[in-house]
């Protein structure tokens, strides 16, 4: 090795020395060369942003189950937006931490926050999908069709069919018409009170059970109506086209209902709130509560937190 080559590699190891040596007059400065007075500057500055994290993750979580428990799309979408502002502010709260604990944290303090970071990614990806669920209600959509639109048909082929027992009371076929009449508003109204279920019901197969039981009682329907409809006297009869019509309404109106009703959003994310949201929150608030506690605890020398050292 020539002496040129020696005097190279002797610069470049004294300028990696200076370096280190600044790195560690910084850390000195913050850990040593700091008045008490600005050490606890800096950690009620610490303290106050892990508050200030805890209250807006606190902000999130609440946004979020008013967006689920909200009955109208403005609302849901309004404190979906709040939750993701919140969420927002976690961001950051936490980025501006951990600018704080590079430049004078201790390791703990600094685990603390990681593990606080991967805890709240969790919290970040139930929340997406949390809150593009919530602001869809199809639950309470499928709701206000079946107590609508539907039981609004329904109402108008029972009336119709009641006018044909009435008008027909004195026919020869008057118990026969009755009989097909009355059975066509039981199953009719049996299918109705299978709706509700249906919409509150989490389980597929037993929605699949649910519209089973619809699909058997509507061919009792059709069937008792074909039944009057092949009676003479019903040929061209206007209130047996306003029972058929209404019910032909009805059915396309269930269709619809049972199409929101599978999409499930309010039960999904109701649920996903009450268990996976729920889990994650405490674990974030608990990761808080410890990388809190860690930094009150950091030690300032002569600054007593306790009773004096000597008492009389």
């Amino acid at each position: 090795m020539t002496m040129k080559s020696r005097s190279k590699d002797v610069l470049l190891m004294a300028v990696g020395a200076a370096m280190l040596l600044v790195v560690m007059l910084v850390a000195l400065h913050f850990q040593r060369g700091q008045s008490p007075a600005e050490q606890l500057a800096f950690k009620a500055r610490r303290v106050d942003l892990v508050e200030r994290i805890r209250l807006a993750l606190a902000l999130a979580s609440e946004a979020e189950k008013s967006a689920v428990l909200a009955v109208t799309d403005e609302d849901s979408q309004k404190y979906a937006d709040q939750a993701r502002a919140a969420t927002a502010e976690v961001e950051r709260g936490c980025k501006e931490l951990g600018e704080l604990l590079q430049a004078g944290g201790t390791a703990n303090e600094k685990d603390l926050l990681a593990q606080f970071s991967k805890v709240f990614a969790e919290f970040q990806r139930i929340d997406r999908d949390l809150l593009v669920l919530a602001v869809k209600n199809t639950n309470l959509k499928a709701y206000s069709l079946a107590f609508g639109p539907a039981a609004d048909a329904l109402q108008e082929m029972d009336t119709a069919l009641s006018r044909i027992v009435t008008k027909s009371a004195a026919a020869p076929e008057a118990r026969n018409i009755a009989l097909l009449a009355f059975g066509a508003q039981i199953a009719a109204q049996r299918i109705q009170a299978l709706l509700a279920p249906h919409i509150a019901e989490e389980s597929d197969p037993k929605m699949d059970e649910l519209e089973a039981r619809m699909t058997k009682e509507d061919q009792t329907v059709r069937e008792y109506l074909d039944g009057l409809a092949k009676l003479p006297e019903f040929i061209g009869d206007i209130d047996l086209e306003t029972a058929t019509s209404s019910y032909a309404k009805f059915n396309k109106i269930r269709t619809q209902i049972l199409a929101l009703s599978r999409e499930n959003t309010n039960v999904r994310s109701l649920a996903i709130s009450l268990n996976q949201k729920r889990k994650v929150t405490l674990l974030c608030q608990d990761a808080l509560a410890a990388l809190q506690q860690a930094i009150l605890q950091e030690h300032i020398a002569g600054v007593n937190y306790g009773a004096p050292s000597n008492p009389r």
